[in-house]
Formats: C-alpha cells, sequence, structure tokens
C-alpha cells in the first residue's frame, strides 16, 4: 500500500516519503481501515521530528487521525459493520491507503458530516473539550489564550462560547483578527498591537480571567499570567516557541496563581467511557448545530505529503491541511 513514510527523524519536508508498506492484518479487538481523508496536526510533525511524546520505530508512517471505511475485523471484534465510515484518532500509521485501530476507538460518522470535517473531527476539538472541562470553568467566566487561530484555539473558542464562556482570543498577526472573525469569533485582539494588553485588561475587567491557556511558552506565558485573576490557572498547552515558560514570580505570589500541564493524550486515557461518548456526542451535535466548524485549508495526494507538511506550517491557514491516498 502507498504510505508517507519517514526512515530518521528530522523536519517533515525533508524526511517524508511516498513508499510502499505491507497491508496491515488486523490482530484481535482491532479493525483495519481504508483511509479516505487524514489530518496534519502539529503534534505528527513533532513525532517525525522525533520530539513528542511518542518515539515510533523507524521506518514509520506518519499520522494519528482519519475518516475511513471498515474494511477488515479482527477475532472478537462486535458492533462494527464491514463498510461503516468511522472516524479514529490516537492511532499510528494513518497516513496510508489502510491503518489498524482498536474497535473501541472508533467512532461512526453521521452522513450529515462530510469527509473533511469527519477527518478532524476527534483529535483536536475533543482536545479543546478536554480542556475545557480540565480548566473547569462556568458559564460567564473568562480564559484568555494564545495562538487562538491555532486548530485547538479555534475550536475552545466556539465550544466555549455554545457553553456559555467568555474567550479573550490573542494572535499574534492582525490578519488574524479576521480570520476568526470570520468564523464567527468574537474577543480578539492581536499582540502587534501596541496596546493589546490594555484592550485585553478592559474586555476581562477587574476580575480578570479565571483560567488562561498557553501554547507558545517563553514570554508569551508572562503575558499571560498577567490577565489571569486571584487564583486563576495558566494551562501549559504546548510550547510554539520552543522556549521554557517565563512566569513572574511576583505574578504567581500575588495571584496566588496555579500553573498546570495539560496532554490531551493522558487526560483522554483517564477519561470513562461514558464521559468520552458524551464529549463526542456535545462534538457532533455542535457540528451538525453549526455552532462548531472545523474548515479545511487543502487536500494534498499521499505522495505529497513533505509538500503538505510545509503548507500546514503557513501562517494565516483558515483550516487544517488533508491527505488523501
Amino acid at each position: 500500500m502507498r504510505s508517507a513514510i519517514h526512515s530518521t527523524f528530522g523536519e517533515p519536508a525533508e524526511v517524508l516519503t511516498l513508499g510502499e508498506q505491507p497491508i496491515p492484518q488486523p490482530a484481535a479487538g482491532e479493525v483495519r481501515i481504508k483511509t479516505l481523508l487524514a489530518p496534519i496536526h502539529n503534534h505528527d510533525l513533532w513525532t517525525i521530528r522525533g520530539r513528542y511524546g511518542y518515539k515510533p520505530e523507524l521506518p514509520a508512517i506518519g499520522g494519528s487521525e482519519a475518516v475511513g471505511v471498515v474494511d477488515a475485523l479482527g477475532a472478537g471484534v462486535e458492533g462494527v459493520t464491514l463498510g461503516q465510515r468511522v472516524a479514529v484518532a490516537g492511532v499510528h500509521g494513518t497516513w496510508a491507503e489502510y491503518f489498524l485501530a482498536p474497535a473501541r476507538l472508533l467512532v461512526p460518522v453521521p452522513e450529515a458530516i462530510p469527509d473533511e470535517v469527519a477527518a478532524q473531527l476527534i483529535a483536536m476539538p475533543l482536545s479543546a473539550l478536554m480542556l475545557l472541562e480540565f480548566l473547569n470553568v462556568q458559564p460567564g467566566q473568562w480564559i484568555a489564550q494564545n495562538t487562538a487561530n491555532g486548530a485547538v484555539g479555534k475550536t475552545l473558542a466556539m465550544l466555549a462560547s455554545a457553553r456559555g464562556v467568555q474567550v479573550l482570543n490573542l494572535v499574534r498577526r492582525d490578519a488574524g483578527v479576521q480570520e476568526l472573525s470570520d468564523l464567527g469569533i468574537a474577543n480578539v485582539l492581536s499582540t502587534a498591537q501596541a496596546d493589546w494588553k490594555h484592550s485585553a485588561s478592559a474586555l476581562l475587567g477587574p476580575q480578570g480571567a479565571y483560567a488562561a491557556v498557553d501554547s507558545i511558552g517563553g514570554a508569551s506565558s508572562a503575558a499571560l499570567l498577567a490577565l489571569l485573576g486571584e487564583g486563576g490557572t495558566l494551562v501549559s498547552f504546548g510550547t510554539m516557541a520552543g522556549e521554557p515558560m517565563q512566569i513572574d514570580s511576583g505574578a504567581m505570589i500575588f495571584k496566588q496563581a496555579t500553573v498546570k500541564g495539560f496532554w490531551g493524550s493522558k487526560v483522554s486515557e483517564a477519561l470513562s467511557a461514558q464521559d468520552k461518548r458524551r464529549l463526542i456526542t456535545e462534538l457532533i451535535q455542535r457540528i451538525v448545530g453549526g455552532e462548531l466548524k472545523l474548515p479545511a485549508e487543502a487536500i494534498y495526494d499521499l505522495g505529497d505529503a513533505a509538500q503538505a507538511a510545509t503548507a500546514s506550517l503557513q501562517p494565516g491557514r483558515k483550516g487544517k491541511v488533508l491527505l488523501k491516498p
């Protein structure tokens, strides 16, 4: 089968190639899925670089999420039908014509949801929804987040709004304000503007933000900490800057703030099956109801995975870059 593989760790644009791999056979409890579309996530790229929490054996097929059609069943699999369209995340090797997945992870996809949306239904949206619950924020309270025009940032803003939670959305480019506005997302500020901190404080009011989500690290962490109210929580979600968090000890002390890390994979593992179903049901309902939009920027052939990886890193994208076998 055609596969986007890498034999060494490094920059995806340099190490990804099109290769032929044996079609995998499902073990007990697994299914084989014929891939329709698979997204490129930042964590996929960090995995290829060898700098993520999971490090695959080489040579490795990229990708961790996809929508596809069930093609074969392993022993003991029940409640799954051949030909059924499903979405799945938290797996390996989805940038290929076929991949394997535990049957328990499959999410049947309603006909109302197109492939380009179903391909990105779980990983980022579920992370955003788990993060929203992790923050324990209530309707009317404020969250502040940077990289709000990223996949999780946009999704968090839309899901929070649907739950009545206020979100201050920070972007690093002025053009990002319009990008989010086009999706119906409000309270967006560009940190390229000299007076953004004053505008942020005016929006948040004297109570400040109940929680803040940092996806950058470095000096951006201190900027978010400054927006927190007393007893607020700063969550480290990512490190786009590739630098340690810079946190002002005075602000930490006098705000009595808490700093936590969030890794979606670990939080997902701890979720009960009932809670996971509840959250995924909410995602599907929000998508069908138009409250959650998951746009796609472009669809690339699997053979162009290196170029697609480069495209996924470009600023100003309006949606996910997807791969098609």
